[in-house]
């Protein structure tokens, strides 16, 4: 609804809570109605926090309430990178496994200012893809997710999470030289860590409240994790078997990596990451020889707005 506006002294000035005087005590209004004519209509509505929206791909734009002054981004993350397989060889001395895919930069229950009617911009960061068994094989990274608004600027900038890779080597030696998957970046602008607001379910509270994003941790954001990888990775005699190696967590260990394929058996093939954390590496010297690596996690932004008081 519109604005209200009440006057103090001789100035209008918006009003964003109305309290009354209930047998002595004062007491929070939720909607506000004057008597126009002989009709009562409604001139306030208390501003309460919208419903979280998920972003999980591509991009676009939306729209700030006129009467919301902040967005509460509760997750946000660049995509993952991919994992590459594992590789086995002929009498090389030794079998190499994949190693895990980076995560992408993060923010986590922050908020930021925006005004009123703005529009916001945004991209989603995509996963990696992950890279098959073999030699001289490298993972896509994950690319970036973003939000600018047209009056606030960029609010972040989150970089993916670097593609793991093994070069080198041939089906009789060298092994391969493994290398994890780097770590997202990010550039985040200041954010609002005082004031109160009305939440979805009537209650005023502080905003240091907001806690539910992956990470639990109120006003968080920060880089990504490298790809997990012990040693070289390669393992020492022939035919010796070797299992992945997991995908780097996301949102400071909120979410797990990908899991690094089994060399047990058959074995099993590196399973993907989610939300921005990394692809999980394949293994080697299996039934079938080496299985495949997996993909990172898509980046997101879940967010709502809130009328910071």
């Amino acid at each position: 609804m519109a604005e209200t506006y009440v006057r103090n002294s001789s100035a209008f000035q918006q009003t964003n809570q109305i309290f009354a005087n209930v047998s002595g005590t004062y007491q929070e209004v939720n909607e506000a109605y004057a008597n126009v004519s002989g009709t009562y209509k409604l001139v306030f509505t208390a501003f309460e926090a919208t419903s979280f929206a998920t972003l999980s791909s591509g991009s676009g734009t939306f729209a700030v309430p006129s009467n919301a002054n902040a967005i509460h981004i509760q997750a946000a993350v660049g995509g993952g990178g991919g994992a590459v397989g594992g590789a086995d060889y002929d009498k090389a001395g030794g079998e190499s496994a994949g190693a895990g895919g980076g995560s992408g930069a993060y923010v986590s229950d922050k908020i930021f200012t925006v005004a009123g009617g703005e529009t916001m911009t945004y991209s989603i960061g995509s996963a990696g893809s992950g890279a098959g068994k073999g030699f001289n094989v490298t993972a896509s990274g994950g690319s970036s997710t973003t939000l600018s608004g047209s009056s606030a600027g960029s609010l972040f900038t989150l970089t993916g999470g670097g593609g793991s890779s093994g070069t080198g080597g041939g089906v009789q030696g060298p092994l391969r030289s493994n290398t994890a998957g780097t770590p997202g970046s990010a550039t985040v602008s200041s954010s609002v860590s005082t004031g109160t607001f009305r939440d979805s379910d009537g209650v005023t509270k502080n905003v240091s409240s907001n806690t539910s994003g992956p990470a639990g941790t109120f006003n968080d954001s920060g880089n990504g994790a490298t790809g997990s990888l012990s040693g070289s990775g390669n393992c020492g005699g022939d035919n010796c078997r070797i299992s992945g190696f997991a995908g780097a967590n996301s949102y400071d260990g909120g979410i797990s990596g990908g899991a690094g394929g089994s060399s047990s058996g058959g074995g099993t093939n590196g399973s993907p990451g989610t939300r921005g954390s990394g692809g999980g590496g394949g293994a080697a010297q299996v039934s079938g020889g080496s299985t495949s690596g997996g993909s990172g996690g898509n980046g997101e932004i879940v967010y709502r707005f809130l009328k910071i008081l």
